[in-house]
């Protein structure tokens, strides 16, 4: 299949599924509204992986498929030889009946991905072993700060320096709070508001506080080096 049909068949599963919603959803009003990324966040998110070029991406949290659906069409956008993508999600089978992964499978991207049924912090060690090297991550795992700073952790492993990290729910204090270790003591720096076309959220659910977009990309040094234990800084 040429370059251009798979794209044009990932962007049209795509389009259904924001419009009708996924064949099955779990039993609880609007749990595909309030668990999906949108639509147009998705878009912005397959604008960015391709302005990388990226040709391996590891994404963290597949759900109800629409992000890896975005990745996807990045992926075969851009006409490299070999992309690949690799999804990690313990529960696509049992909390989500396999909907994400078939949607992607309907799309043709099971040509291109790999989904590791195991949480995140026992799949990332054996990647590792096995060379894994993406260009870029997207992580909406677990949303507990010691999940979100483990993943982080491997991520810095697994990405390649001066690769992109992108997160979900960056409003959440729980991310914010793991990924502000990785802007201070190692580095990693925040892309100029990618995402502010994109959904907007207020911090930790406080009516008074600010807003931010949902999502946020960091890019990592382009030299990876260890910080000593003395020069820690706050966090």
């Amino acid at each position: 299949m040429k370059t251009d049909d798979r794209a044009i068949r990932v962007r049209e599963v795509r389009r259904q599924l924001a419009r009708n919603g996924p064949a099955r959803t779990r039993d609880f009003d609007g749990d595909f509204e309030y668990i999906t990324l949108p639509e147009r966040d998705c878009d912005l998110l397959r604008d960015l992986l391709i302005a990388e070029q990226a040709r391996t991406v590891v994404e963290v949290g597949l759900a109800y498929g629409s992000s890896a659906l975005a990745v996807g069409e990045a992926l075969v956008s851009q006409g490299h030889a070999e992309p690949r993508h690799i999804l990690i999600d313990p529960f696509q089978k049992d909390m989500w009946a396999n909907t994400g992964w078939d949607l992607l499978c309907s799309a043709g991207l099971d040509l291109i991905s790999t989904l590791v049924p195991e949480r995140s912090s026992d799949a990332f060690p054996q990647l590792i072993a096995e060379g894994l090297v993406a260009d870029a991550a997207f992580v909406d795992g677990s949303h507990v700060f010691h999940e979100v700073f483990l993943d982080l952790y491997y991520l810095r492993k697994v990405v390649k320096p001066g690769g992109l990290v992108i997160l979900d729910d960056d409003d959440k204090p729980s991310v914010r709070t793991a990924v502000h270790y990785f802007e201070v003591n190692l580095g990693w720096t925040a892309l100029p508001d990618p995402f502010a076309a994109g959904t907007w959220r207020r911090l930790g659910d406080d009516a008074g506080g600010g807003s931010v977009p949902r999502c946020r990309a960091l890019r990592l040094p382009e030299v990876v080096s260890e910080p000593r234990s003395g020069d820690f800084l706050p966090f």
